[in-house]
């Protein structure tokens, strides 16, 4: 893919081949169809080769066009949409902001980086690679990576003469163009037209996985099932389980009940809902790390905030094969978290639900290479547990986990 010099439009001829070319990539990549026909063409003279925005709009050079092959083309074509679909516009925006790449040469630097993502599992099998395709082995980078990982990777002057003719678009890096129309033109699709494709192409890919490389496996999984935000899960779960009916009500005499006027001989108490008691049992197991130790010491400071800063209303049990409980508290501050040894959250559920007076809420962090309790604690139960890959014991290789009980709320951690 060269530059070539500029041309005022299209000519019938080249118009049906780009359009061909079109076909052509949408029948060696029919999972990607629905993104490939989504693209509006914008034919323009100062656009290097092809190039795409944010919008969804495919601006077209003619004079590439015309010196370039049809199955060439066709590799362009799902080059360009690869960029909008993996969202390397947003994602060059973030990482121009944390890195401060705001560089014309840094961003030509995201744009090679991320065509070494897109082109290192994008053709063969039917699509051939363009004519002067950049490719991570030319640089003896690995395959595999991500955008932001080959960014890192690459010196500031790689390709930098070679390939200054190199533009995909604001689409390849979040920077805007002078020949892009903008948000406010012609032929561009709202967010949620861009949200659909997507989810259209994922659907494709994951109803017939067999046909997609992994990388594009793993998008698809990604946009289907996009990971969730644990902290705010964890948290709704735990106001959920405080907030339930039952939890923290009691009848008091300090405030007579509205009733009361039915029977005025009649001290009758009214229902007062107090802030929840909830009880945290850590696993201090020697399979948790300090990292996931520091994170648990977090959540028991914003529990600790949301009931009030009250001292009597959590405690923390750190449990690794015994129970060891800590003081009342109402910061993560001070807390000393002993073990370091087997694991059994038993102990540490028993220990809980002995203290006086008993807790609403039982919160467990822990990476669950435990036992469980074999009965539903009275109280409402959250799991907060610490994402752990699947391995296999090689001594025990039919040995799995037991996985936590139905009756308690669970959220993966991390």
């Amino acid at each position: 893919m060269t530059g070539t010099g500029p041309r005022a439009a299209l000519t019938a001829e080249e118009s049906e081949r780009l359009y061909a070319a079109r076909l052509y990539a949408a029948e060696a990549r029919p999972y990607l169809a629905t993104a490939l026909f989504a693209l509006r063409v914008v034919e323009s003279p100062t656009v290097p080769t092809m190039a795409v925005d944010r919008y969804w709009r495919c601006y077209v050079s003619p004079a590439f066009v015309a010196a370039t092959p049809l199955k060439d083309l066709a590799g362009v074509w799902v080059h360009e949409v690869a960029h909008l679909l993996r969202d390397h516009h947003g994602r060059g925006e973030r990482l121009a902001a944390a890195k401060d790449l705001t560089r014309r040469g840094d961003r030509l630097r995201m744009n090679i980086a991320a065509d070494f993502e897109i082109n290192d599992d994008v053709y063969g099998d039917g699509l051939p690679q363009p004519r002067g395709a950049v490719h991570p082995s030319q640089v003896n980078l690995p395959v595999g990576l991500l955008m932001e990982e080959y960014v890192a990777q690459l010196s500031a002057n790689t390709y930098r003469r070679q390939l200054a003719w190199l533009d995909c678009g604001s689409g390849a890096d979040g920077l805007a163009r002078v020949w892009e129309l903008g948000p406010d033109g012609a032929h561009a699709l709202n967010e949620q037209e861009r949200d659909l494709v997507q989810l259209r192409v994922a659907q494709a890919i994951t109803g017939a996985p067999g046909r997609a490389p992994l990388g594009w496996r793993r998008w698809a999984e990604r946009v289907i099932h996009p990971p969730q935000p644990w902290r705010h899960l964890l948290g709704a779960a735990i106001r959920s389980a405080a907030s339930a009916p039952g939890v923290g009500e009691d009848y008091v005499y300090s405030r007579p009940a509205r009733r009361s006027v039915c029977l005025p001989k009649v001290v009758l108490p009214s229902l007062r809902r107090n802030p929840p008691r909830v009880a945290v049992v850590i696993d201090t197991s020697g399979s948790v790390s300090d990292t996931e130790l520091g994170s648990a010491l977090l959540e028991v400071a914003a529990i600790s905030r949301a009931v009030g800063g009250h001292r009597d209303l959590v405690r923390v049990v750190a449990c690794d094969a015994a129970a060891h409980l800590v003081a009342p508290v109402c910061t993560s501050a001070g807390i000393e978290l002993t073990g370091g040894g087997g694991t059994d959250l038993r102990a540490g559920f028993e220990r809980a639900l002995s203290t006086r007076p008993a807790p609403d809420v039982v919160v467990v962090l822990t990476d669950g290479q435990t036992p469980w309790p074999r009965s539903q604690p009275a109280c409402r139960t959250v799991v907060g547990l610490f994402h752990r890959p699947r391995t296999v014991n090689a001594a025990n290789p039919d040995h799995r986990p037991d996985p936590p009980p139905s009756w308690a709320r669970v959220v993966t951690i991390g």
